[in-house]
């Protein structure tokens, strides 16, 4: 893998392990999915979290956090500052200036994992397959028939052992999608290209 070959090329004053910002638009159920990613694979991927925002501050904020960095790394010589990747999850709900949002993340080489209509078709994908156009009220509707009493914690002991599935079933929703060159269209999710990225660095 390209990063793993950047990575060793790093003059370590601390052990490598990629270092990895994830910018999301939740307070609560995003974080506590990649918290909870974070804690699984601390020994191999250092995750940072900064959470809050709707889309084009989200990327904002990520851009001067990757430059900060760079910065850092720079000043101190020390090529283990700079992030290694840089990504922004949010959702398309009815967020204003999404457009603008995706590009000045190519701009800024950030990636996204973006949620049509939002992080609830993630989590519902641990359990089922979901096809069908659909909004933020059913899905979360949805979610409550496999976890009761959900709102916003998520039982990540329950999640945890369904990742497989939910990437597999958002992999297939993706492709599908951009098959019929309805990239990002309603329903799909890109959540799984980051979970997948950093479980690769962990082995599984």
């Amino acid at each position: 893998m390209a990063r793993r070959e950047s990575l060793r090329r790093r003059t370590a004053f601390r052990d490598v392990r990629p270092r990895i910002l994830i910018v999301c638009e939740g307070t609560k159920t995003e974080p506590g999915y990649f918290e909870d990613l974070r804690q699984l694979y601390r020994r191999v991927v250092e995750l940072e979290l900064s959470p809050g925002g709707v889309p084009k501050t989200l990327v904002v904020r990520a851009a001067q956090s990757k430059k900060d960095a760079e910065h850092a790394a720079k000043a101190a010589k020390d090529e283990n500052l700079r992030y290694d990747e840089v990504w922004c999850v949010f959702d398309i709900d009815d967020h204003p200036k999404v457009d603008d949002a995706k590009q000045q993340a190519r701009d800024n080489g950030i990636k996204l994992a973006i949620s049509n209509p939002c992080f609830e078709l993630c989590v519902l994908l641990h359990f089922q397959e979901q096809w069908a156009h659909t909004s933020t009220a059913k899905l979360r509707a949805a979610c409550r028939k496999y976890l009761p009493g959900y709102k916003k914690d998520l039982p990540m002991e329950t999640l945890r052992m369904r990742h497989d599935q939910a990437a597999t079933r958002a992999r297939n929703l993706d492709t599908w999608q951009q098959n019929q060159g309805r990239q990002d269209a309603n329903p799909s999710t890109g959540v799984y290209k980051l979970t997948q990225f950093i479980r690769d660095f962990a082995g599984g």
